[in-house]
């Protein structure tokens, strides 16, 4: 497996702080198995790559719950893709990159679109997840 391969996982937010993992190419939720591009991988099924992008996924919109919470942000629906890429560095296997894009429909976009930018780029300064990886993260301003 020399090319890269990207796993997409989105988190949405359902109500208060709840949300919903997803990804557009599997059909369970969690179960986990080794991903086809490997030997006796299983389609179909969460595997560690999903998990890693919904790790992503799921700590950014839980830190961007809290703080647009603290910044009293009025919001009617947020949800946040994540897309990881998967190539051999070096000989070995890692995700090299992981991008986040977060959609945010505000309740006064001319009123809060700088605060909710504020919002997003401290959401993912604060994320736990991705301050514990050394893959580079990039965040998507979601208003251009």
């Amino acid at each position: 497996m020399s090319q890269p391969h990207y796993y997409e996982v989105k988190a949405d937010w359902k109500n208060g702080r709840k949300g919903l993992l997803s990804s557009p190419v599997l059909n369970e939720t969690i179960e986990c198995a080794t991903p086809p591009e490997f030997p006796k991988g299983e389609p179909g099924i969460w595997s560690p790559e999903h998990l890693f992008a919904a790790a992503i996924s799921s700590c950014y919109l839980s830190t961007f719950l809290a703080i647009a919470e603290n910044f009293k942000l009025d919001f009617q629906s947020f949800s946040c893709n994540t897309i990881c890429k998967l190539e051999l560095v070096e000989g070995k296997f890692q995700i090299s990159e992981a991008e986040i894009t977060p959609e945010l429909v505000l309740a006064d976009p001319e009123k809060d679109c700088k605060k909710a930018l504020k919002v997003l780029e401290k959401s993912k300064a604060a994320c736990l997840v991705t301050n514990s990886m050394k893959t580079a993260v990039t965040l998507k301003n979601p208003f251009n």
